[in-house]
């Protein structure tokens, strides 16, 4: 067995990496780059699975990075349980060649409960009087005490929101560094997701995005450089390209002022009722799995989505199973936006009865996603000195509401999500030997390729 690093560098692209990236384009040009045929949808959680797994969701179960719980009337977002994929993973494919085979899955998603040998993924801490306070979830369990021990606590508020930087990925390289010199994984798994933050916020044709990639290159540079003076093979993934995007879709209002959406009035503003729904979406960048409760509605649903401008197509059942996302968690209907828009969780009709939570980072709490979590509301007069108090009221240990976040979702440029029109901009795979060569490479042969870089390609 040779040992591989493995580096997902989220929103890097074959332009990226020609253009931008000089130490990646190095390793490119050792070895080779191809463009990956994406899944449908291009998001976080579908993409990981199927590259761990060889399947597609309708197999292993990821359709979305959240979806609605039947059986609770609940939508979630952003579970961690592995038990939630389906399917041989990648490191139980290769300890089943080699019971000697041992694997490291840092920061990837769904990196609870793994049977990965060692995992690290953001875990914050809920004290009882609401505080939220930064950490991880690490097994085995004193990996957590080592890593925070020698590198500090995990910068969750640098990893996610407003203040999301360079520093989240520097800690991760940091603990990945320690992770693959003491434990000397077989294989070593490793999220970095940098890019994804500005590239959602100023979109890819902004010329400050030069040095994110720049910051990114440097880092993964580090990785690189110890693994190959370790001997490991280096492969460099993403998971999809960022476009640019100009045109919010507020696919729940259109569902709401079709009858479809039901809300709650609450004390906190408006909550989307789920159960009460005769349909309702569940948006995520530019898919959106929607949920109908009555057969005899799908039609009629389909014909309201289909009417939407910025949707550019709706898929039914024979469309789902014709792109692997015929499973039981995806909605019955799935709708796909225009190559410049993107679709919004937003249901409220007026922005004064909007939820409490929308205007803070809440990740969970919110029945969709919501990148204007990256961004502070430019419409707040004073919103950094507003950030600045409640930040203080927070380390005084006061209860706070950290609400600074816009509800104006033209300010988002970029998003991702459907398939790219050209393969430059979207997912790339490059590594350090040309023996593992292709010119594309479908995102189910991924798990095969990592398999090969480890036992030599065909054993």
């Amino acid at each position: 067995m040779r040992p591989v690093l493995v580096l997902l560098v989220v929103g890097l692209t074959p332009r990226l990496v020609t253009d931008r990236a000089p130490r990646l384009a190095a390793l490119a040009r050792d070895g080779f780059l191809a463009p990956i045929e994406p899944v449908l949808p291009a998001v976080t959680c579908p993409v990981q699975s199927t590259y761990l797994t060889g399947a597609l969701p309708r197999e292993h179960g990821i359709v979305a990075n959240g979806w609605y719980f039947r059986d609770l009337a609940e939508i979630s977002f952003w579970r961690q349980s592995n038990r939630l994929v389906g399917g041989e993973k990648v490191w139980e494919a290769g300890r089943a060649r080699d019971p000697g085979f041992t694997c490291a899955q840092l920061f990837w998603w769904y990196n609870m409960y793994t049977s990965a040998d060692w995992s690290v993924t953001p875990r914050p801490a809920y004290p009882a009087d609401g505080r939220k306070l930064p950490d991880v979830y690490a097994s085995p369990p004193e990996l957590r005490r080592e890593l925070t021990g020698r590198l500090g606590p995990f910068p969750l508020f640098r990893f996610w929101g407003p203040a999301a930087d360079l520093v989240s990925t520097r800690w991760i390289v940091d603990a990945a560094l320690d992770i693959f010199e003491r434990r000397r994984p077989t294989m070593t798994l490793v999220y970095l997701p940098h890019l994804d933050y500005n590239l959602q916020r100023l979109g890819p044709a902004d010329p400050r995005l030069a040095a994110d990639v720049a910051a990114v290159d440097a880092e993964a540079g580090r990785l690189i450089d110890a693994a190959r003076a370790g001997g490991a093979e280096v492969v460099v993934l993403s998971e999809y390209g960022i476009g640019p995007v100009s045109r919010p879709v507020h696919l729940n209002r259109v569902l709401r002022e079709a009858g479809f959406l039901a809300v709650h009035d609450s004390l906190a503003g408006e909550l989307l009722d789920a159960g009460a729904s005769r349909a309702f979406a569940v948006s995520d960048h530019q898919v959106a799995q929607v949920y109908v409760r009555r057969p005899e509605d799908v039609p009629a649903v389909r014909r309201v989505l289909e009417a939407v401008p910025g949707v550019e197509r709706v898929l039914g059942d024979a469309e789902k199973a014709a792109c692997g996302l015929d499973h039981p968690r995806s909605g019955e209907l799935v709708a796909v936006a225009a190559r410049d828009a993107w679709f919004t969780y937003y249901y409220w009709l007026d922005d004064l009865r909007a939820p409490d939570f929308a205007r803070t980072v809440d990740i969970h709490r919110k029945p969709g996603y919501d990148p204007a979590e990256l961004l502070l509301d430019p419409a707040r007069p004073f919103v950094r000195l507003r950030l600045a108090a409640r930040l203080a009221q927070k380390a005084l240990g006061f209860r706070y509401l950290l609400d600074v976040i816009p509800l104006d979702a033209t300010l988002v440029k970029g998003s991702h999500g459907r398939p790219p029109d050209d393969p430059a901009d979207g997912a790339v795979l490059l590594a350090s030997t040309r023996r593992l060569a292709r010119d594309r490479i479908p995102a189910t042969a991924v798990k095969a390729l990592l398999l090969d870089a480890v036992f030599g390609a065909g054993a």
